[in-house]
């Protein structure tokens, strides 16, 4: 009887300094060096990739999009459609699944896409004005419809067959930060206008930010929305 009990006070014994043990190991000293290693070697990552404007202010991360709207004409009116502000490069369309009561510009608690089908609302194969409200094909006419309409000055018209993909459906998660340097140039003349800046200049400024293929390989060229909108405050001074 005594000897069980010395067993068991030992194997307890045992498992309690293993538990302190892999406690300091695995609960303190590796976390504080993987904290460290980011912050030494990762230092802008490791925080968020915060993206902050000429004044040193922190508008937003460079990883996850917003929307650039108009404040609501009627606050209480909750199903009011938003209003692109038309001074800012825009966003590709999100539909983000979640809202929140803290930043009620874009929605962050939940993400994703329409999970509807390529040809949802299509007629033989292909998206059309008669399409059925609320299909994926009435989404991407509506946007195709509104990006003509919001992009066209006088003396610059959008095609229709100019509009890129990434203007008229969302990503995957919602929140895509970027969009393609097709989308960006088709912007260009109406964000000059709206900004009183010379095409040129605007051009320049999307040519600054234009990023290519990850190793020259992976991936597509982008244009980070929020990162262009930063640039383009202390270029117009607005």
């Amino acid at each position: 009887m005594n000897n069980s009990v010395a067993n068991a006070a030992r194997l307890i014994g045992a498992g309690l300094r293993a538990l302190l043990v892999l406690t300091v190991i695995c609960g303190v000293l590796y976390p504080l060096a993987v904290t460290g290693l980011a912050q030494a070697l990762f230092n802008d990552e490791a925080n968020g990739s915060e993206t902050k404007d000429k004044s040193g202010r922190v508008v937003g991360s460079s990883l996850i999009g917003q929307t650039y709207n108009l404040p609501a004409r009627n606050p209480d009116d909750a199903g009011e459609a938003a209003r692109a502000d038309l001074r800012w490069f825009q966003p590709r369309p999100s539909h983000g699944l979640g809202s929140n009561s803290v930043n009620t510009r874009y929605s962050l608690i939940l993400s994703g896409a329409t999970n509807r089908s390529a040809d949802n609302g299509a007629v033989n194969g292909v998206c059309t004005e008669d399409a059925e409200e609320g299909t994926l094909c009435a989404q991407v006419v509506a946007a195709k419809e509104a990006v003509i309409a919001d992009n066209s000055t006088a003396g610059y018209q959008v095609m229709p067959q100019d509009v890129p993909a990434d203007a008229v459906t969302s990503s995957g998660s919602g929140l895509d930060p970027d969009i393609s340097p097709e989308y960006a140039a088709l912007q260009v003349h109406r964000v000059a206008e709206q900004n009183k800046l010379d095409v040129r200049q605007v051009e320049k400024l999307v040519a600054d930010h234009t990023t290519g293929r990850t190793l020259g390989f992976m991936g597509e060229p982008r244009v980070n929305v929020l990162e262009l909108n930063v640039a383009l405050k202390a270029l117009s001074g607005s």
